[in-house]
């Protein structure tokens, strides 16, 4: 028989891919999305099967982690041998604006699913994977961090899963449940949230390079983070439920690079070299050489001219905004996943030249279409946040 996973936050970037893994592998997969008035669901449109197909391995249930009944009923129904929780309100600005929502979904979110496994009797039947985050190092206590680095959360978020965490822990310990956690590092991909600083990043530069978007308008470039592909860290999800004992795990690609740097390089991906000066909120981004064989390969020659008027009369390409500043920073992340490349075998195939070659790929092609729809007469869109 194959097995059965549950997935939360499905229609999440990890949710996405993980769903696609598993179902390679054989799994039947179910997938908690949130209910909503416009569809949602564009990150597994491509593995959706219409509820009259027969036999069915990929099927959607409406739930939240906010609702207790909800989550026991769905467990009840699918009868789980995995459950990966990586539902959570995951953006560490937007947490401050929306903290007891954010204590709710990624805290007490957690121990309802490690409640409804414990009542639901399915202790010794069930795997539970939770999703923790880097974010809970916060104002960082030692370089780099591995599992046994004090915590030091600086934001709502990184408080709500701290909590997570440790109640995992603590079903683990006193009622014997399969429970780990995978304490990842910034995970990023063509298929990221839109808002969040990575892909912000590369659908900005695509647009700047179609002439779509004048400027990037960003907060504390100086902030290091530790950045890989999630197609990556998703298999180490599946590596760590697969152990015979439940541990929690750090998973990262021990190299740090400041957001600034990651600006840089995914410029200088499509050709655009750009150059720093000024300081906190004076700081800007200035064009100051154009590759044009790497930018009429990567972006196209039709669009050659544009961006030389650009270099010609207005380089500035990024500028800062405070808005942008969080509250509390975090100002360092870099982590030593020793522990899961030697217990787990597992190992990124992806560094950050190749993570950010695969994400303006698409942005490139994503905002080319929507250059040619608004070209047609259409109108377009673009939000900023």
């Amino acid at each position: 028989m194959p097995k059965t996973a549950l997935i939360t936050g499905v229609t999440g970037q990890d949710g996405a891919y993980l769903a696609e893994y598993l179902l390679k592998m054989g799994y039947i997969v179910h997938g908690i999305k949130r209910r909503s008035s416009l569809f949602n669901t564009e990150r597994v449109d491509h593995l959706y099967q219409d509820p009259h197909v027969e036999k069915r391995d990929f099927i959607l249930h409406y739930g939240d982690l906010t609702d207790s009944m909800n989550v026991t009923r769905i467990i009840q129904e699918c009868q789980p041998d995995e459950i990966y929780n990586l539902a959570a309100m995951s953006h560490v600005k937007v947490s401050f604006d929306t903290p007891e929502y954010t204590a709710n979904a990624d805290g007490i979110g957690t121990l309802r699913i490690l409640e409804a496994v414990r009542l639901l009797g399915l202790t010794n039947k069930a795997r539970i994977y939770q999703a923790s985050t880097s974010e809970l190092y916060g104002l960082v206590q030692e370089v780099p961090q591995t599992e046994k680095t004090p915590f030091y959360p600086r934001s709502p978020y990184g408080v709500a899963k701290l909590y997570a965490y440790w109640i995992t822990v603590n079903y683990r310990e006193a009622y014997g449940l399969h429970a780990s956690n995978g304490i990842l590092f910034n995970h990023e991909s063509p298929i990221r949230g839109e808002t969040f600083v990575t892909r912000k990043i590369s659908r900005a530069m695509s647009r700047i390079a179609l002439g779509m978007q004048d400027c990037l308008f960003m907060g504390n470039l100086s902030s290091r983070r530790d950045w890989g592909h999630a197609k990556d860290y998703i298999k180490a999800m599946y590596l760590i439920l697969q152990q015979e004992k439940p541990d929690d795990y750090v998973i990262a690609t021990g190299v740090t690079t400041s957001i600034r740097e990651f600006i840089r390089k995914t410029f200088d991906a499509a050709g655009l070299e750009l150059n720093f000066t000024g300081e906190n909120e004076h700081e800007t981004g200035n064009l100051v050489a154009i590759d044009e064989t790497v930018f009429n390969k990567k972006v196209g020659s039709e669009f050659l001219d544009g961006i030389r008027k650009r270099l010609r009369d207005d380089p500035v390409m990024v500028r800062i905004d405070k808005n942008y500043f969080r509250p509390t920073e975090v100002d360092l992340l870099i982590g030593d996943s020793t522990k899961a490349r030697t217990k787990l075998g597992w190992c990124p195939k992806y560094d950050l030249n190749g993570l950010i070659e695969d994400m303006i790929t698409s942005d490139i092609q994503l905002m080319k279409k929507e250059n040619h729809i608004k070209n047609g007469g259409f109108r377009t869109f673009n939000y900023f946040e």
